[in-house]
């Protein structure tokens, strides 16, 4: 169970946590969890160029030692990083000292002040803890910043179709909106066919796609 819309209520219990962005113009801000991955990375990666579009991706420590290739060209090609943990631990289901070391071995590899928790599940009392350990490091690049979502592509979920993905997004997004797809095997039936289809969309209408800035 999901929402693909992240509720207000949720944002004022939350505000601690960054929901969406002030925008006055038409800007979206793609964000890609869980890779780097050995094909779907280079997907996504094709499918922004085409459309000179930047995003956002918060990467698994360990799939970048697998892909330190991939990482680079995500760099390379100006788009934004962030800190996913090193191996995609649950925030609810283990210890609050057990996921702060996840946070700190991912940040020796992922040099950014951002960070999304895996599953969007972090304990309340450790949200300034992981801030702590993302300023004592990349303060000199921006504060730090716990980056969940406006809205869910629900690429992840194996029971919908790729065009549920697409309508997910196009009925939900706006200015200003973070946007999560998944850079995984598990979403890329989905994702490989709603992103094109959400990028030519947004386009069309006129929208920007930028990297969650970090200042």
């Amino acid at each position: 169970m999901y929402l693909i819309k992240a509720p207000f209520w949720i944002r004022w219990v939350y505000p601690q946590l960054l929901w969406r962005l002030p925008a006055q113009e038409k800007v979206i801000y793609l964000s890609f969890d869980d890779g780097p991955h050995e094909s779907a990375t280079d997907f996504v990666l094709d499918q922004l160029k085409a459309y000179q579009a930047k995003a956002s991706f918060f990467c698994i420590g360990k799939n970048l030692v697998k892909h330190p290739e991939i990482y680079q060209r995500i760099l390379d090609e100006g788009h934004q990083v962030g800190n996913h943990t090193q191996h995609h631990m649950n925030g609810w289901e283990n210890t609050e000292a057990a996921y702060l070391q996840e946070v700190a071995v991912a940040a020796e590899l992922i040099h950014s002040p951002l960070f999304r928790p895996p599953y969007g599940r972090i304990k309340r009392s450790a949200i300034a803890k992981v801030k702590a350990i993302l300023n004592n490091r990349f303060l000199s690049m921006g504060s730090s910043k716990i980056v969940m979502w406006d809205v869910l592509s629900g690429d992840f979920d194996t029971q919908i179709s790729g065009e549920a993905c697409f309508q997910n997004v196009i009925k939900h997004a706006g200015p200003g909106s973070i946007i999560v797809f998944h850079d995984s095997t598990k979403a890329w039936d989905r994702m490989s066919f709603a992103l094109p289809k959400v990028l030519q969309h947004f386009s069309a209408l006129g929208y920007r796609f930028e990297t969650i800035p970090v200042k």
